[in-house]
């Protein structure tokens, strides 16, 4: 019995909003998503802040999360919804 389907495993990286590092300790990734950086994240973002008529930039830090996905594929020589054969 040959396999018909050969689903493809994707991660899917994303990275939260930048924030001051003293407030990304409780930073939650998206539902579904696991955080992979610990602690207040990682200090390679900035944040900006209107300040009546000024806008300042601050260094900040955002946590990276990642998310394992199946696409659902068929093997080759395979297709249709059914992964059919020829």
């Amino acid at each position: 019995q040959m396999k018909k389907q050969c689903d493809q495993k994707l991660l899917i990286r994303m990275k939260t909003e930048c924030v001051p590092c003293s407030l990304n300790l409780n930073t939650q990734c998206p539902a579904g998503y696991t955080k992979i950086t610990n602690g207040t994240g990682i200090p390679d973002c900035r944040y900006y802040l209107e300040i009546k008529t000024r806008t300042l930039s601050f260094p900040g830090c955002r946590h990276h999360c990642m998310k394992e996905f199946e696409q659902p594929e068929c093997c080759q020589g395979h297709w249709g919804p059914d992964c059919m054969g020829k």
